[in-house]
């Protein structure tokens, strides 16, 4: 008996919806890592992108842990000597709430151009107002905080 490996007419796409209202945001990340690899599927293959598409929002109400909010720190670099740029976690909320929690979930996808792929699927809004009510995303409701 061979294996079942799916091709492009075998994979359905789904749509869900994740609020981050008061979850913590590596809770948060985990569960939208694990909607766009597809891992929640049975035809779940490693080498190919069977995953869903996940919208957020609520993005700039998502909560972290201990003291993490004052604490923990962003860091980029721009290639230039001297060039590294660090924002901590509540100056990045309070200005770009998206960009944290996308980098949060872009860091649980694989590193490669089949995780560039997944990523892609990924929507985040900072309010809870969304433009994908036309695809009928399913609610995933996660334990806030």
């Amino acid at each position: 008996m061979a294996t079942f490996v799916p091709s492009a007419k075998d994979i359905k796409r789904d749509w869900f919806l994740l609020d981050g209202e008061n979850v913590v945001i590596g809770r948060l990340a985990t569960t939208a890592a694990r909607l766009l690899a597809g891992k929640h599927k049975p035809t779940y293959t490693t080498f190919l992108d069977t995953g869903d598409h996940v919208i957020i929002v609520n993005a700039a109400k998502v909560a972290f842990t201990g003291r993490k909010l004052e604490g923990k720190v962003y860091r980029r670099h721009s290639g230039y000597m001297g060039g590294l740029s660090e924002t901590p976690a509540k100056d990045l909320i309070a200005k770009r709430p998206i960009k944290a929690v996308e980098e949060a979930i872009k860091g649980m996808l694989p590193k490669t151009k089949l995780g560039n792929q997944m990523y892609t699927k990924l929507k985040v809004y900072a309010g809870s107002a969304h433009r994908h009510a036309a695809q009928r995303p399913q609610t995933i409701t996660l334990k806030s905080k």
